[in-house]
């Protein structure tokens, strides 16, 4: 049973802000790193996943809807993907890689050191791409964890890339936020738990990242796509009202 846990989600392909969360103390000391989905799509998606290969037996990889996308687009399984980085990043996988990701669980449940069983995933335990929000109704929170064990009581999620803690019928909800494409706030987002959860935010020189990752991508837009993510242009507001629909 690990004592601490790590949980990174939406590296969205930003090497910068990997490495600066992996350099966290607390990250190198954590028993386990969860990685909870839409880890590649972005502008350097081979060197991130060969960055978070590095943790080894340390890891615990989760798929999200963008992996997924990436994997079937490559796969001649899909023609689009929404996230117009989507088709080059898909593109600049290696074969290897794509299998990995298309490879991995959509959850995975473990015990945590004063937590009991904690169910991770990407977006809802029932659907990758499903968006809940802090301030979803409770009812939609019921419908989402329909069928979930009753033992389960904490549920870690990504996909909308805000952090979050809050209380649902009585599970905690854990949302680390997004290490590569922050909505409201810029630095890269993640979690610790074990034996609460708490929410951390690394902060590194935002303008350097962009410039070496405008110098070391081949994505033709990835000028306008460094500056609008890295500097995280997207306010918390839009993003909820865009989730909510």
């Amino acid at each position: 049973m690990p004592h601490r846990v790590a949980v990174l989600s939406d590296v969205h392909g930003v090497v910068p802000a990997l490495e600066a969360v992996l350099a966290e103390p607390d990250v190198r000391g954590a028993d386990l790193v969860v990685l909870t989905g839409d880890l590649a799509a972005g502008p350097q998606p081979a060197e991130t996943l060969d960055l978070l290969a590095g943790l080894g037996d340390r890891a615990l990889w989760i798929s999200g809807n963008a992996d997924r996308e990436l994997v079937e687009y490559r796969r001649g399984t899909r023609d689009t993907i929404p996230d117009p980085i989507g088709p080059w990043a898909a593109g600049a996988l290696r074969e290897d890689q794509v299998e990995l990701l298309g490879s991995l669980p959509g959850t995975a449940t473990l015990d945590v050191s004063g937590m009991g069983p904690v169910l991770f995933c990407h977006a809802t335990p029932r659907d990758d791409a499903e968006p809940v929000v802090v301030d979803s109704p409770l009812a939609r929170w019921r419908e989402v964890f329909a069928g979930l064990a009753d033992e389960v009581r904490t549920v870690v999620c990504g996909n909308t890339h805000m952090p979050f803690v809050r209380l649902v019928d009585g599970r905690l909800v854990v949302n680390p936020g997004s290490v590569g494409m922050p909505y409201g706030r810029d630095g890269a987002h993640w979690a610790l738990l074990g034996p609460g959860a708490e929410l951390r935010r690394t902060g590194y020189d935002v303008d350097a990242a962009v410039a070496r990752v405008v110098a070391d991508s081949g994505y033709e837009d990835v000028a306008s796509w460094t500056d609008y993510f890295l500097r995280a242009r997207a306010t918390d507001e839009e993003a909820l009202r865009a989730f909510s629909g």
